[in-house]
């Protein structure tokens, strides 16, 4: 897939994501829905976000590192994306339940610290250049 086909893909599945949590957040009752009113709701600010930092994260890398591999920038930045939608989804649903306290929060990004570091050092060992230059 090139890398224009792989953005505009990007960009149109993550405007449909962000429409799709609109949809949910003014059409959906948080009472009458339950559980599965709430997954969607989590699951489609999660993909939103999923895109939106991918991309954000994608742009930011291809106009700083021109040296580096755009596929090595898509995957760094998609990785990176992730977890950032996965912190800040998890966070929500942790103030939702009233169970993020400041402790909660530094644990979530220290595990999350850890699997980046994981994925860096495989990269490391793959390619034999650390992928932070």
């Amino acid at each position: 897939m090139s890398l224009k086909k792989y953005l505009f893909l990007m960009v149109f599945a993550t405007i449909l994501c962000w429409a799709a949590w609109a949809f949910v957040l003014f059409f959906v009752s948080p009472r009458g829905a339950g559980a599965i009113g709430l997954i969607f709701f989590y699951l489609s600010l999660f993909l939103g976000f999923l895109g939106l930092f991918s991309i954000l994260g994608f742009i930011i890398r291809y106009l700083f590192k021109k040296q580096e591999f755009a596929y090595r920038q898509v995957k760094t930045s998609f990785r990176q994306g992730t977890m950032f939608a996965l912190l800040l989804t998890g966070s929500l649903f942790l103030q939702s339940q009233r169970l993020l306290v400041w402790w909660n929060t530094l644990l979530f990004v220290f595990l999350l610290a850890v699997v980046e570091y994981y994925f860096l050092v495989e990269e490391e060992k793959r390619y034999g250049v650390p992928s932070t230059k």
